[in-house]
C-alpha cells in the first residue's frame, strides 16, 4: 500500500511541475506577443502613406524637434522670398506681401509701410521693374528662445535698361506659434530689421 501512495504523491508532483511549467511557459508566451505586438504597431504609427499618381508612397513621421532647424530655416526662406520677390502687377505685390505679413510680427508691416509711403511699390509698377532673391545662407542660433537669425541674401532688381544686384542682410527672431493654412510652419518672426542692402554691381541690359 505504501509504495503505491508514495507513487502517486510523485506523479502528482510531476504533474504539478508539469502543469506549472505550460503555465509559466504560456504567460511568457503571451507576453512576448503582445509586447511584438505593441512594437509593431508602434512603428506602423510613425509611418505615413500618402497616394499620388496612383502609387502609395511611404513617409515617416518624426517629432517637430527633430525638425526645428529645417522647419525654422524654411519659414525664414519662405518669408524673404515672399517680401522681397515683386512684379510690375498690384495683384502680384498684395498677393506676396500678404502671405509675408502672416509669417511675422508688426515689424515686417512698419517695413511695408515705409516702402509703401515712400512710393517704392509704385515705381516698381511704373517702372515696370522686377525684383527677385536668392536666399545665400541662414545663420540660426538654437541655443535660447526666442531663436535668433541672420539671413545673407543677393537682390537682383530688373529694369528696362540695367540689372542691378544688391547684398542684402537681416536678422530677426522666432517663436513658436500656431500652425495655420497660412503659417504651416508655425513659426512668427519678431523685431526684424534690415542690416544692409547695399549695391554691388550695376549692369546695362
Amino acid at each position: 500500500m505504501f509504495p503505491n501512495a508514495n507513487n502517486i504523491e510523485t506523479s502528482f508532483r510531476h504533474i504539478r511541475l508539469f502543469t506549472m511549467i505550460v503555465i509559466v511557459g504560456s504567460l511568457s508566451l503571451c507576453g512576448l506577443v503582445t509586447w511584438l505586438s505593441y512594437r509593431s504597431m508602434a512603428r506602423m504609427q510613425d509611418r505615413i502613406y500618402i497616394l499620388a499618381s496612383g502609387k502609395a508612397l511611404e513617409a515617416v513621421a518624426q517629432n517637430r524637434k527633430d525638425n526645428i532647424p529645417v522647419e525654422a530655416r524654411d519659414h525664414i526662406r519662405s518669408f524673404h522670398q515672399y517680401f522681397f520677390t515683386l512684379d510690375p502687377d498690384e495683384k502680384v505685390i498684395d498677393a506676396n506681401l500678404t502671405r509675408a505679413l502672416y509669417l511675422a510680427d508688426a515689424s515686417a508691416k512698419r517695413q511695408y509701410d515705409d516702402l509703401k509711403e515712400t512710393g517704392y511699390y509704385a515705381g516698381i509698377i511704373a517702372g515696370n521693374i522686377s525684383q527677385e532673391i536668392s536666399i545665400d545662407s541662414i545663420r540660426l542660433d538654437m541655443t535660447g528662445y526666442p531663436y535668433y537669425f541672420r539671413c545673407y541674401a543677393t537682390e537682383k532688381i530688373i529694369r528696362p535698361s540695367s540689372l542691378v544686384t544688391r547684398d542684402l542682410l537681416t536678422e530677426g527672431w522666432l517663436r513658436n506659434t500656431s500652425r495655420s493654412d497660412n503659417n504651416p510652419h508655425g513659426f512668427l518672426i519678431e523685431r526684424w530689421t534690415t542690416l544692409d542692402n547695399r549695391d554691388l554691381k550695376v549692369e546695362a541690359r
